[in-house]
């Protein structure tokens, strides 16, 4: 074929994957953006009071390995407990959380302004079961104690609840128990599962590539290549970078090591040893 037929041709190829994988680029980024739409976050905080107590726990964190979730208490008191010409407490209030929490008592005293505090609470889920886990508090409910002495009075008191997590949807189901209690509940969302399915691809992409150019070597339908020795090695080197990017940080040997990354650091091994095979070969 003459070259001045061929060199227009051979643009056109090169514009036209161009233009595909433009088209794939722009239709992950929509595809992406379409899984990861989940349902609204917990409401903004309200800091308006009540004719009672008001408790309001806003979700910052999850410790999925200790089963912990991360939350700040916040006291929002009646009007009748606050000095309305300092705007602080007129009266020491003690907020008791059920379950406990792990400082127990979160205490406000009188003369002072209401402030918020850093806790921990339990949360039940399986961290083995990354991406998949989900995790759900036991029903949280809590009372005030008002006052100071013998003369402290106990109050119900509401539970408002706001903030999230990056990354996990939350919800909040009312439990219809005496008293009144509402359980927090987790799970990941689909942008999240999305991200961790595309770094899992990649992981097994690349023992996949070695193989196929190991096999092919080995078997003389290609050349050996001295320089992609250092291939094999880098390939091998950057598992464990991906696997710490997982969304999340799977504790070690969760159920992704042993069926996924155990066997993509062996393939790996295997391709590097076919080839270094091909390598004692061909010294020869």
């Amino acid at each position: 074929m003459p070259d001045d037929v061929s060199a227009p041709r051979s643009r056109i190829r090169t514009t036209s994957s161009i233009a595909i994988i433009g088209l794939l680029y722009i239709a992950s980024l929509v595809g992406y953006w379409w899984v990861s739409s989940s349902p609204q976050p917990l409401d903004q905080f309200d800091p308006r009071p009540a004719d009672i107590p008001v408790v309001s726990i806003e979700v910052n964190n999850i410790r999925s390995a200790a089963d912990e979730l991360a939350i700040t208490v916040w006291l929002i008191p009646p009007k009748r407990y606050l000095d309305e010409r300092l705007g602080v407490l007129s009266t020491d209030i003690v907020v008791r959380l059920y379950p406990w929490v792990d400082v127990g008592e979160i205490r406000f005293e009188k003369g002072q302004t209401p402030a918020s505090t850093d806790v921990t609470i339990g949360a039940d889920g399986d961290a083995d079961a990354w991406p998949f886990d989900s995790y759900r508090t036991r029903p949280i409910s809590a009372d005030a104690l008002i006052g100071s002495g013998d003369s402290r009075v106990v109050e119900p008191a509401k539970l408002r609840f706001s903030g999230g997590i990056e990354g996990w949807d939350a919800r909040i189901d009312n439990v219809n128990t005496q008293p009144a209690a509402s359980v927090i509940a987790l799970h990941r969302n689909r942008g999240t599962l999305a991200f961790d399915l595309g770094v899992v691809l990649v992981l097994i992409t690349l023992p996949a590539l070695a193989m196929f150019v190991a096999i092919e070597t080995a078997m003389g339908k290609r050349k050996f290549l001295p320089p992609l020795t250092t291939w094999f090695a880098a390939m091998l080197f950057a598992v464990v970078p991906l696997r710490s990017f997982l969304p999340g940080a799977p504790p070690p040997g969760a159920w992704i090591d042993r069926a996924i990354v155990l066997w993509v650091l062996i393939a790996l091994v295997s391709a590097m040893a076919i080839y270094m095979v091909c390598w004692y070969r061909d010294s020869d």
